[in-house]
């Protein structure tokens, strides 16, 4: 689950020795954590890669290398896949588990995590630049929500017996569709994985897992607590042949802001919306739409405000924004912030590498964005916020639209009929009004036009990992 706001516990102290008492409360990442996976984790054995080759990982705040990571190829996804198949097979333990079996073993492995929350959170903010405390109560907290939703939907997917014309008994039942590729994203490695394979097995099938190359250090952790729980679990990097697919492949997303909004409030969220999780959020806000009259003192807040975000090492509690993934990722970034200077939109703040280690940038925030700047039309992935000004409702929906996007967009407004007419002009798979980022495992989540096809999360991502079934029996004679 994504968050605008990272919740820490308690309310946070101006004075030195109090804030120094209540940091001692507050959970501390794994000094020197010994990285013990690093293989193929196949039908629940740890194996080495059939080539033997590795690939390096590295930590994005210093630019070092972590480890060597077992590199998969065709021949161990085979494997993989083939071990899926069989865990499968009609008659196998798999298939004959209970269905309230397979929500016990997701609540233990959601026990597990629980268990092991501070090490997972250390990977995560190791491998991936994320600060600690975020990884901790955003993501972490996401994965233990998301396994005990969907282990408490196991035993409760049912069909319906169907009154048909004539002599007949008709009945529906839902099906596992069988072995599932699942690939997962570098942004959030544990909570994307928690999405994908928590409804799966939820539903009976059997998976077979590619981490991110950048990032699979949390994913192959979680491997060995799967190994824990001790059942028919097959996790391994590869990919699938797939015969269905549910693909969210993130947006350009509008969040617009009228003129009668809580300012501040607006600002702030605006801002979460971009920055967080170093704007590397396929939901990320990227085009703030701001009404005409509110809009230079929209601007002088969130340079404001992109001034004082604290960007350093994801350990410090006080970081609100790490390194960036990888150099690639930065490059690219750089090079669009550049883009953005030399097509004439007027760089508020940062817009530069920071002068250290790894790969960190300035909080970046643009404004006189235009709509055909490329800033203003591509997915930059990083922390920079472009603003944009309108002057009509009509003219914020159309340009809002205007985008091979459709993930999520928002409204900030204290009129309701204002924002019940933009959300539903919206072309895109969640809107939400007056908040951002307001996502949680019960409520579908999924994109229109090229952000995706198919939901994922509450009981629409059930739909994706089932078949419905509809049996008719002849019978002697139907009695209502």
């Amino acid at each position: 689950m994504t968050s605008s706001k990272i919740e820490l516990p308690g309310e946070v102290k101006s004075d030195p020795a109090a804030l120094m008492a209540s940091l001692q409360l507050m959970p501390s990442p794994v000094p020197d954590l010994e990285i013990k996976y690093t293989k193929i984790f196949i039908n629940n054995e740890w194996q080495t890669s059939v080539s033997g080759r590795t690939f390096p990982v590295y930590n994005p705040s210093n630019g070092e290398k972590i480890c060597h990571v077992q590199e998969a190829e065709k021949a161990d996804t085979d494997k993989a896949v083939q071990a899926a198949r069989l865990a499968f097979t009609l008659g196998s333990v798999w298939r004959r588990m209970d269905a309230s079996e397979r929500g016990r073993l997701l609540d233990k492995l959601a026990d597990l995590v629980e268990r092991d929350r501070t090490i997972l959170a250390t990977l995560e903010s190791v491998n991936g630049g994320k600060p600690f405390l975020q990884a901790f109560y955003v993501d972490l907290q996401g994965v233990i929500k998301t396994l005990r939703y969907f282990a408490g939907w196991a035993d409760k997917i049912h069909g319906m017996t169907i009154p048909v014309d004539g002599d007949y008994f008709t009945f529906t039942k839902h099906e596992p569709i069988g072995v599932c590729g699942q690939i997962i994203p570098w942004n959030f490695p544990l909570l994307m994985m928690a999405w994908k394979i928590a409804p799966a097995l939820c539903c009976g099938n059997t998976v077979v897992i590619k981490p991110a190359e950048q990032t699979p250090l949390s994913s192959l952790y979680m491997g060995a607590l799967i190994k824990e729980v001790g059942k028919l679990i097959q996790e391994a990097a590869g990919r699938s042949n797939l015969k269905r697919v549910t693909l969210e492949l993130g947006g350009k997303s509008p969040n617009i802001i009228f003129a009668d909004a809580d300012l501040d409030y607006a600002v702030e969220q605006a801002h979460q919306g971009v920055f967080f999780n170093q704007g590397q959020c396929c939901t990320a806000g990227s085009r703030v739409f701001v009404e005409e009259s509110i809009y230079d003192e929209f601007v002088r807040k969130s340079v404001e405000r992109a001034k004082r975000r604290i960007v350093g090492n994801p350990f410090d509690p006080t970081t609100e924004q790490g390194p960036q993934i990888d150099k690639e990722q930065y490059s690219k970034i750089l090079a669009l912030i550049q883009s953005g200077i030399s097509e004439g939109a007027k760089l508020e703040c940062g817009g530069k590498a920071l002068g250290r280690k790894g790969f960190y940038i300035e909080p970046t925030v643009f404004s006189n964005v235009k709509d055909e700047m490329r800033i203003a039309k591509e997915e930059i992935f990083g922390p920079v916020q472009q603003i944009l000004k309108f002057k009509t409702m009509d003219e914020a929906i159309e340009r809002a639209n205007s985008t091979e996007y459709g993930l999520v967009a928002a409204v900030f407004t204290r009129d309701i009929n204002k924002a019940m007419t933009v959300s539903a002009a919206m072309h895109a798979g969640t809107v939400w009004i007056n908040c951002y980022n307001a996502l949680n495992v019960q409520s579908p989540f999924g994109g229109f036009k090229m952000s995706g096809n198919g939901r994922e999360m509450g009981e629409y991502g059930l739909r994706e990992y089932s078949e419905v079934k509809t049996i008719t029996m002849k019978i002697h004679q139907k009695n209502s």
